[in-house]
């Protein structure tokens, strides 16, 4: 399951070895699922980034970010896109803006509370080949200082509630015999067969490959890859109820585990 993408990988398993079955009629995962953010909960491990002295610093990002501060366009790689460039609005909020061969993948601010504890995080995030965007607000608690003369959103920062806009919250599965598809609004999409092997996602930057694993009647496992590198491993399991989806999203990048919860509708 897809759910909104306002991370800061600027910056969400052991696989065992199973015998593919068919999906049934009955199969629970189908239907549409929307992400109930105030139910989720977040990785507890810190996002750990700086600005100071015109660079800016991201330690916690997949791979590392190291790079000019002054709002241009700057080279990276290993990420979701190409370039990203980093302007500090003022002492207490920046702005970054991210593309991939040129077209925009997401744009953020961050700005930090007058008291220093509180980082609020906006994004807007970007489909390829489409107009569709995605918003999102984020809150962050400070749990490490910033450096000194570092901007005031420079630091140690543990997630502590996230909105999003809706047509980022839903995603829809359906199966036809041994084939799951799965669909967003905003454009995202596969059909991969449950047998481990990598079938093309469509419609987004983060990742361009999925793998599909059944574990029982109710829990399929996801793997997640971007240009052949695994990004994520998600284990989905639907309540006995059918009516509560539970994904536990490891990221491979950046060692995060966070856990959803989605109903159907």
């Amino acid at each position: 399951m897809k759910i909104i993408y306002w991370s800061f990988a600027l910056a969400l398993f052991l696989t065992p070895v199973l015998i593919p079955t068919s999906l049934s009629a009955q199969n629970p995962f189908d239907g549409t699922w929307r992400t109930n953010l105030d139910q989720s909960k977040y990785s507890p491990k810190p996002i750990m980034f700086s600005t100071k002295g015109g660079m800016y610093d991201c330690t916690s990002c997949g791979p590392q970010i190291h790079v000019k501060a002054d709002g241009q366009d700057q080279s990276v790689t290993g990420q979701s896109y190409d370039t990203v460039s980093v302007h500090e609005t003022d002492p207490k909020s920046i702005e970054i803006k991210t593309k991939k061969n040129g077209k925009p993948v997401y744009e953020q601010t961050r700005t930090v509370s007058d008291d220093g504890k509180t980082l609020t995080v906006k994004t807007t995030n970007h489909r390829p080949d489409s107009d569709q965007t995605t918003t999102a607000e984020a809150t962050l608690t400070r749990v490490g200082k910033a450096p000194a003369g570092a901007n005031g959103t420079s630091g140690s920062w543990r997630v502590n509630k996230v909105n999003g806009s809706e047509n980022g919250l839903t995603t829809t599965y359906k199966s036809n015999g041994d084939d799951l598809t799965m669909s967003t609004p905003t454009g995202e999409s596969y059909t991969a067969k449950l047998d481990g092997k990598d079938y093309p996602v469509k419609g987004a930057y983060g990742w361009n490959s999925v793998s599909l694993k059944r574990i029982n009647d109710h829990t399929i496992e996801e793997t997640d890859k971007r240009d052949g590198t695994v990004t994520d491993v998600s284990k989905m399991t639907v309540g006995s109820d059918g009516k509560t989806m539970t994904v536990v999203d490891t990221s491979k990048l950046t060692g995060r585990i966070s856990t959803y919860v989605a109903s159907k509708q």
